[in-house]
């Protein structure tokens, strides 16, 4: 197979026949198949069997059962079950020309480049308009000017790592140091590899509703993917926790100018930190992991009441620097959450945060279908090795009579051969 066409079904059912006729124009002479998955709930292509029976390009249509990951998820999802040597994502609505799609492969076919990017701001194509994704003009082009300032070097070559129309080579990439739940696979994919880039210009296709516009929520969670890949998510983690301290200091000053007791105001001062501090923690740090972690109750309580058994022990501490040792207070206040943080930090990265245990695929599901036929390289080869070293065995040795009552060398098959859903 040459290419996989690839679209996160995201709604937009409706446009599916449609693209589905364009890119079989201009796939024409083309060994490829499109694979549609599906990027949320409920999103299954309408038409979609009819239309895989009437197009010249088959058609594979990936469910996902509980969607957990959305756009990125799907894409990687895609990726997975491709056995094409590229792979070109698209979006399902008509704001992705497929008739560019024979440029983009062409591009990568001449071996210059390892991904291949439609771009909004290169050549005549500036225009600011909105590819894919949600942010609409032109947040579209702020928020890639915030990527490339961000990350100059790695994306030099880069004029819209925010789009979602682009190819790659499939063996270009690591699946496993994507985040399926970013919300921008290709600044994903552009960060955590060093690939080679070429860009095609294109004009944005119109919506028939209009543009869609980023959601505060969604301009969040890309300012957190910015956060995690630049600083990491340790990185993230230690922003919220400069931020509650500066807030804890403030109220601890506020209640000790009222003439509360330094300890009493450490302890109200913690208290309500803790509680602004899990809320920042929920929506900055770990937003991507929510879903999979334990409910939202046990994570509350879970964080709340270790990090007020953590301010109950800091309490000594704080007393043997300010009474004993003569520190300030507010100098002894920020020293013993300075110390806390590393704690903090592993009890919730590991334990409030932990990532429940992926259940193992269905019976007749892509993954268990798909999985062994990953394997199936791997199972050949040593398979092929033990017939040979059978037959190599069994070859008498020059000058000598086998010995009849030698016994019959034995086939230590893989496992996955004799059991391959086991694998």
């Amino acid at each position: 197979m040459r290419l996989s066409v690839i679209i996160p079904a995201v709604g937009q059912a409706a446009d599916t026949a449609e693209l589905v006729r364009r890119i079989g124009g201009a796939c024409a002479g083309i060994d490829a198949e499109i694979i549609i998955v599906d990027a949320a709930r409920g999103t299954a292509p309408a038409g979609l069997d009819g239309t895989g029976r009437r197009g010249s390009v088959p058609i594979r249509h990936v469910r996902r059962d509980n969607p957990r990951s959305g756009f990125s998820g799907a894409v990687m999802e895609g990726i997975a079950t491709s056995r094409a040597t590229y792979c070109l994502v698209m979006g399902g609505g008509p704001h992705h020309p497929p008739e560019l799609i024979p440029l983009l492969l062409a591009r990568l076919e001449a071996g210059q480049a390892d991904l291949a990017i439609a771009s909004r701001y290169c050549g005549a194509a500036t225009q600011g308009g909105n590819a894919s994704g949600p942010f609409g003009t032109p947040g579209a082009w702020r928020a890639a000017f915030v990527a490339r300032v961000l990350f100059p070097a790695r994306l030099r070559d880069c004029s819209d790592p925010l789009t979602g129309f682009f190819a790659l080579r499939r063996d270009a990439i690591d699946p496993g140091l994507i985040q399926p739940k970013s919300p921008n696979v290709l600044l994903d994919i552009l960060l955590r590899h060093r690939l080679r880039v070429e860009e095609v210009p294109f004009e944005v296709g119109r919506h028939a509703a209009g543009q869609p516009k980023a959601t505060p929520a969604q301009e969040l969670r890309f300012l957190r993917q910015l956060g995690e890949l630049r600083i990491g998510r340790a990185g993230l983690f230690a922003v919220v926790g400069a931020i509650g301290t500066v807030l804890n200091l403030l109220i601890m000053a506020v209640l000790l100018a009222f003439g509360v007791h330094y300890v009493a105001a450490a302890l109200v001062a913690a208290e309500l930190t803790i509680l602004t501090n899990f809320v920042m923690q929920e929506k900055l740090v770990f937003a991507g992991d929510t879903r999979s972690a334990r409910v939202l109750r046990h994570r509350f309580a879970q964080s709340v009441g270790f990090n007020n058994l953590e301010a109950v022990l800091r309490v000594p501490f704080l007393l043997l620097l300010v009474e004993v040792l003569m520190f300030n207070s507010m100098i002894a206040q920020a020293g013993t959450l300075a110390c806390a943080f590393v704690v903090r930090y592993l009890f919730h990265a590991k334990v409030v945060y932990r990532q429940r245990p992926a259940e193992s695929p269905v019976a007749g599901s892509p993954a268990a279908e798909t999985a062994p036929v990953a394997a199936a390289p791997a199972v050949l080869e040593e398979l092929h090795a033990s017939l040979n070293q059978v037959q190599r065995d069994r070859q008498p040795q020059a000058g000598k009579e086998p010995a009849p009552s030698a016994a019959r060398p034995s086939i230590s098959l893989p496992a996955a051969v004799l059991n391959p859903l086991e694998t």
